[in-house]
């Protein structure tokens, strides 16, 4: 089983986003607390054991685990970021915004923050005047439980999306691709053109 938790005895939140290498689309962020007693109950054993990188995971055993990360997690939220936004503001300032907006959304206000990735920046909650720490973790989503649970939902948040996308712009084969950089997609952009969900900060030719 991955790690509880970062710091023990304090209310964590794990955070990751989902969809920061594709061509179009919106990223998803996702931010998850999950009470430590959840890991010393038998009945969750599980699917706590299953839970990792969501990449790591079929989509079976993710749209399995995603119904019981939200029904036993403490608090979670998922937010979007468009393309259009993220052009604004580029992708790695829209993946953090996105974690920090799922921050806002929670039902409590974590003590300590753990974040997939290498970057960071200082987040205060609203109404708040002090930063609440966080720590980065590479790979952590492989690592802790919580960002982990957090790399699931918001993963299957955005595979949902890009599938009702695809029903609009079939030929762009986003139901396979999920809009990501592939020799389908690079041919449809060329044959087709691009839609409003292509992210035009990204480089959309080979």
């Amino acid at each position: 089983m991955l790690k509880a938790c970062y710091i023990e005895g304090v209310v964590e939140a794990g955070c990751d986003e989902a969809g920061r290498g594709p061509l179009a689309g919106s990223v998803f962020a996702a931010a998850v607390v999950l009470d430590s007693s959840l890991v010393n109950n038998e009945s969750h054993q599980q699917w706590l054991e299953m839970l990792n990188d969501s990449k790591q995971l079929t989509d079976k055993e993710r749209n399995h685990l995603r119904p019981l990360i939200e029904q036993h997690a403490r608090a979670w939220a998922v937010v979007e970021v468009t393309a259009e936004e993220i052009d604004s503001i580029n992708i790695l300032n829209a993946s953090i915004i996105g974690m920090q907006r799922a921050l806002d959304k929670l039902d409590i206000m974590p003590q300590h923050i753990i974040v997939d990735g290498n970057k960071w920046k200082p987040y205060i909650p609203q109404g708040q005047v002090m930063q609440i720490p966080a720590q980065t973790v590479v790979k952590g989503d492989g690592k802790y439980l919580s960002i982990a649970a957090a790399s699931v939902l918001a993963k299957t948040y955005r595979d949902e999306y890009m599938l009702r996308l695809h029903e609009q712009y079939p030929q762009y084969h986003w139901d396979t691709n999920m809009g990501y950089p592939t020799k389908a997609h690079y041919e449809a952009i060329k044959q087709h053109g691009i839609t409003p969900y292509h992210r035009k900060s990204f480089k959309l030719t080979k």
